[in-house]
């Protein structure tokens, strides 16, 4: 979709800026006509020693800049100084100090306060650091003061209450802190311009601000500013500009704003503000501009808007506004910018606004809008420039009367459902961008496209999933040089390729996969020095891929997959030096790997050559992909032994080898590849004995050695507990266990152990050892049969309450690491079967010697002993006993989650490449469902309720069927409100960083309030795989603010691209997406409410967070209307 149009209150404040360098100007001219008096030798003295002072503190890079000429010399006169003027009056008085852009640097010194007569300070768009000295406070003549657009920091010194002040602007640096009241306690105060924008304040906005009388102009906008709008600052009589976009308002819009008789912009954009927008009473308005776009508003849009007689700019969009547009909006004689997109809205777009001749922008989209466009729209608007309709359910054809808009520069049409032949465009000369994308539009004879070589600024062009059918024409070729993005994937087109396309010498993005393109890939795709990425996947295209490709230098990602090539992997390749991504699957190359891609060292997301019929052995130089994280090249036929320089690839995180011809052991340079997560070397030829290393690796979900003819005993620790799960070793006849744990593998033979290292005993001491080996495994398969019958007849692990020392000693092999599964600050999680026929369980076992550990125990036991829930890790039994050397043991048993954590699954280093899928949009929603209920259950249906205090991923398990269940309840605490009691304070924060609620680390006493901020964080990480404690989240940005800086006009921009992978990949969802646009609709919106609930639940006031309640009839309401999309 295409972005917004500028924001008008830059514009704004470029003219108020210069405005008030107007008024500067003016007033040095007046300063230096001034009629002369005498002055003092002292006051000389004084300014020419704080001028001199001012020089050692600032500098410039340029030796010719503004402060080389001066000198501490008294005898020559300073006012006659670059950037320095005097008074008429006080002459050899310094009033004036003007270095506007002047490449400064250095922090302004406390000596500028004996400059008692400035006036003025003008020092904007230098680069001045540390701190502003409070001593500009002592200046009690000064009436101007501009720093901004620099480098400045601290707070803003209270000192600043001088009663001549009557324009301040720091705008634009790193100031923090409140905005001081002293700035406005003066009542005798002539502040009339406050510019602090772009900065890091915080605080709420001074009552005081509202008290000023010939205030005109207040831009705070781009701080973290809180609370509401001062009445009296809304009921100012003289405010004429007010800008506060983009902090962390909150409350009701008070009325009074939008009856003023003199506020002519108001922005009021990117807050929290909520209700509805109040009516118009005040007919004569002066109100130009009003941005009231990115809150959380609602309510429909009242018709009296359009008694905004002077209105020009009306930005409404990001909210939740509802029923129809009023017809009264384009009854406003002037108005030029209307944004309503993303919003709720209804119903039909009135035909006042397609007959307003004022407008340039015209922005609808993702709301619920339907009908057709005028068929005279082309005329009826001859000045627009942006029109977005996109994400709607408008339908009919594309008016032809649009070719003669022509002024206009975006048109967005894009995901709605119109039909028919895509009409003629060759008359807009000024379009940037045409986005047709996800309709069902056609091509016809493709005149359309010819047509557009007459638009020469065109930069994308989105004709994506739709039917065009046909070939592809050699006009092509003629479109706009300008021309950037070509989308024409999913469209059915045939024929091949056009060698034309090599006149598009500024594409960067090309994408024509899942079409029906045949024929050879042309020698002159390699004629296009700008392209970034090239996906031509899924077609039918044949022959070999042109070496010209090795021209493509900046090209980053290269899909090739899924077509006919054939022939060698061309070696000029490995002239595309920032390649990231390299995919030529499922074709039909030949011949060796050349060992050029392997000196692509910037190759670092896939590269895949699987399923194709290359042969050979693998390159040794393949240990150059340092930085690799998924490489694929199953299912050919290469052979040899894997290269040990493999094992130098140690960012890998999934390796397929599967399916070729390979011989030999398994490098033990594997060793260095502990990060990896799957590994498959399945049906090869490889030999020697499974390496014991592997047992190490903790990241491990996948390890397939199937097939092959490995030998020896398995290892029996780490990921080997879970062979037919995480391992599997099926298919090598000469493998054997070194132990009874592994009933499908026969036992290894101590005999033959033996006869290995006791070479040249005499054949009857073989026999002899043989014949005591063979009894032996007599004896353990008789044993062994016996224990069998013996363990069935005892009770399943279901019906188990008591638990000895001894049994979780032998259940988790005495503790090993092997069987460790976790670990924390209080406890270690082991898994364990107690019982050679009892079911797997989880053994918390509790560090007693750490602080807090017994009292963790304590809590979790209170915590569960009366909780009974789905969506509640159930636990068996406790364990509460002396160990051996009489210390306290204390351990719970539960019950194991097969599946592991949610953590587990949000960061497994995994994606399209693996075998296993990330998590689908419907699982995600599905867990945080499962979350949701949990936390309903504890806070609203157990007596007392229970605070879990530690919610986060890590702490939510998955079951066999991917089920949530909420674990570790060792932080949890009873909410005693029943009994008027006051829950535990705490000395400091009470959780896990990142997930704690921000009132915990001020000493404020646990609430469900708390649980709900954790969930919130929890949904925002599901929905973009962003971890809290990402190394991203500096200088005051974090998850939450991530998040709302991007919803909703560029949340697709920072959602797990897992998700949108596997919301492709989930048939019956995708199937119903191709077949209509309201499913597509529908999914976006499922996604919106749900980052709109992440977002809310972690506000930082928790008075403004939802209920728990609340929190799950909506996740409730999101989960079924997206099962619904299903089917």
């Amino acid at each position: 979709m295409a972005t917004i149009p500028g924001f008008p209150v830059l514009v704004v404040t470029i003219l108020l800026a210069f405005a008030c360098t107007s008024c500067f100007l003016s007033f040095s001219t007046a300063s230096s006509s001034a009629p002369a008096t005498l002055h003092s030798t002292t006051s000389d003295d004084t300014d020419l020693q704080a001028l001199v002072c001012l020089k050692l503190h600032l500098s410039d890079s340029d030796t010719a800049g503004a402060m080389a000429s001066w000198s501490n010399d008294s005898s020559v006169q300073y006012c006659s100084w670059p950037g320095v003027t005097c008074g008429k009056r006080h002459a050899s008085r310094v009033t004036i100090l003007d270095f506007d852009s002047a490449n400064l640097s250095g922090q302004i010194p406390p000596c500028v306060g004996s400059l008692t007569f400035l006036r003025a300070i003008h020092l904007p768009n230098n680069q001045l650091n540390g701190h502003i000295p409070p001593e500009l406070g002592s200046l009690n003549r000064l009436f101007y003061l501009n720093l901004s657009y620099n480098h400045l920091m601290g707070m803003i010194p209270s000192t600043l209450s001088s009663s001549r002040l009557q324009f301040i602007d720091l705008s634009t640096n790193l100031l923090e802190g409140e905005i001081p009241s002293s700035l406005v306690s003066n009542k005798t105060s002539q502040l009339q311009e406050i510019f602090l924008s772009n900065n890091k304040l915080h605080g709420r906005i001074p009552d005081g601000l509202g008290t000023l009388s010939s205030l005109s102009a207040l831009l705070v906008a781009n701080n973290t500013l809180t609370g509401g709008i001062p009445a009296f600052l809304a009921n100012s009589s003289s405010l004429e500009f007010l800008d506060l976009t983009n902090n962390h308002l909150s409350g009701e819009i008070p009325s009074a704003l939008f009856n003023s008789s003199s506020i002519e912009v108001l922005g009021l954009g990117g807050n929290n503000f909520v209700g509805s927008v109040p009516p118009l009473v005040h007919i004569l308005s002066p109100l130009d501009t009003l941005i009231l776009s990115n809150n959380n508003l609602s309510g429909s849009i009242p018709s009296s808007l359009g008694n905004f007689s002077a209105l020009t700019w009306l930005l409404l969009s990001q909210n939740n506004f509802q029923g129809a547009i009023p017809s009264s909006l384009g009854m406003i004689p002037s108005l030029e910018q209307l944004d309503l997109t993303f919003n709720n809205l209804s119903g039909t777009v009135p035909a006042s606004l397609y007959h307003k001749t004022t407008l340039t922008y015209l922005a609808v989209g993702t709301n619920r809008l339907s009908g057709q466009i005028p068929y005279d729209i082309g005329f009826t608007l001859p000045n627009i420039q942006t029109l977005i309709l996109q994400g709607n359910h408008f339908q009919g054809q594309i008016p032809a009367s649009l070719g003669n808009a022509t002024n206009i520069q975006v048109l967005d049409l894009r995901d709605n459902s119109f039909q028919g032949t895509i009409p003629s465009f060759g008359n807009l000369s000024s379009l940037t961008e045409l986005n047709l994308g996800m309709n069902q539009l056609e091509a016809g004879d493709w005149s359309f496209l010819s047509s557009l070589a007459n638009c020469s600024q065109l930069v994308l062009l989105n004709l994506d999933r739709n039917i065009l059918k046909g070939e592809l024409p050699v006009s092509t070729g003629n479109l706009p040089r300008s021309l950037q993005v070509l989308l024409l994937r999913e469209n059915q087109i045939s024929g091949t390729i056009p060698p034309e396309i090599e006149h598009l010498t500024n594409l960067t993005i090309l994408y024509m996969e899942n079409n029906l393109l045949a024929g050879n890939l042309p020698d002159s795709i390699g004629n296009l020095p700008n392209l970034f990425v090239l996906s031509l996947s899924q077609n039918k295209l044949s022959g070999q891929v042109p070496s010209s490709i090795g021209n493509l230098n900046k090209l980053s990602e290269l899909y090739l997959q899924e077509n006919n090539f054939s022939g060698l992997i061309p070696r000029a390749l490995g002239y595309c030096k920032n390649l990231e991504t390299l995919n030529l699957s499922c074709n039909g190359f030949t011949g060796s790997i050349p060992k050029e891609l392997f000196t692509l060292s910037l190759l670092s997301v896939g590269l895949d050559l699987s399923h194709n019929e290359l042969s050979g052995e693998i390159p040794f130089e393949i240990g150059g992909l340092i930085n690799l994280d998924v490489l694929n090249i199953s299912n050919n036929q290469l052979s040899g032994t894997i290269p040990s320089a493999l094992g130098s690839c140690v960012h890998l995180g999934s390796l397929h080898m599967e399916g070729n011809l390979l011989h030999g052991k398994i490098p033990e340079s594997f060793i260095s590849l502990r990060g990896i997560s799957e590994m498959d070397l399945s049906r090869n030829y490889l030999s020697g004995e499974v390496p014991e290393f592997f047992e190490l690796f903790s990241s491990m979900m996948l390890l397939n050695l199937s097939f092959n003819k490995l030998e020896g005993p398995v290892p029996t620790g780490g990921i080997f507990q879970n062979i037919g799960e995480v391992v599997f070793i099926e298919g090598n006849k000469l493998l054997c266990a070194s132990s009874i744990h592994l009933p499908q593998l026969p036992l290894c033979s101590e005999v033959r152990s033996k006869n290995r290292k006791a070479y040249g005993i005499l054949k009857i001491a073989g026999f002899t050892a043989l014949s005591l080996a063979i009894f032996s495994c007599f004896v353990v398969v008789l044993s062994k049969k016996r224990k069998k019958v013996k363990q069935e007849s005892r009770p399943p692990c279901k019906e188990l309450r008591k638990f000895s020392y001894a049994d979780l000693v032998m259940a988790t092999n005495d503790f090993s690491l092997a069987n460790l599964i976790g670990s924390g600050k209080s406890a270690s999680v082991y898994k364990g079967r107690p019982g050679l026929e009892e079911d797997i369980v989880a053994i918390k076992v509790f560090k007693l010697d750490q602080l807090g550990a017994p009292k963790s125990f304590v809590a979790e036991c209170e915590a569960l002993r009366n909780t009974r829930h789905r969506n509640l890790v159930r636990v068996i039994t406790a364990c509460s006993t002396f160990d051996p050397s009489g210390h306290p043991f204390k351990a719970l048993i539960l019950e194991y989650m097969l599946n592991g954590s949610l953590e587990s699954w949000l960061y497994p280093n995994l994606n399209r490449y693996g075998l296993r899928s990330p998590l689908s949009l419907d699982t995600r929603i599905t867990i945080a469902m499962d979350v949701a209920s949990a936390l309903d259950y504890l806070h609203n249906h157990c007596v007392p309720p229970v605070i879990h205090c530690d919610l986060k991923p890590g702490n939510v398990l998955l079951d066999d069927v991917m089920c949530a269940r909420l674990a570790d309840f060792g932080l949890a605490k009873f909410l005693q409100s029943y009994s008027h009691q006051s829950s535990t304070s705490l000395l400091g924060p009470r959780g896990s960083i990142g997930y704690i609620a921000p009132e915990y680390g001020l000493g404020s006493k646990l609430s469900a309030e708390g649980d709900v901020y954790s969930y919130g964080i929890i949904i925002l990480q599901l929905l973009t795989g962003k971890c809290p404690t990402d190394e991203m989240f500096t200088n005051g940005l974090n998850l939450h603010r991530f998040v709302e800086n991007a919803f909703p006009q560029k949340i697709g921009e920072i959602l797990d691209p897992c998700i949108i992978q596997g919301f492709e990949d989930d048939g019956d969802v995708y199937n119903n997406l191709e077949q209509g646009n309201n499913a597509t609709a529908g999914v976006e919106s499922c996604i919106l409410h749900l980052v709109k609930l992440g977002l809310s639940c972690s506000v930082e006031t928790p008075k403004e967070r939802p209920s728990t309640q609340d929190v799950y009839t909506e996740v409730i309401t999101i989960k079924e209307t997206f099962a619904a999309l299903r089917g």
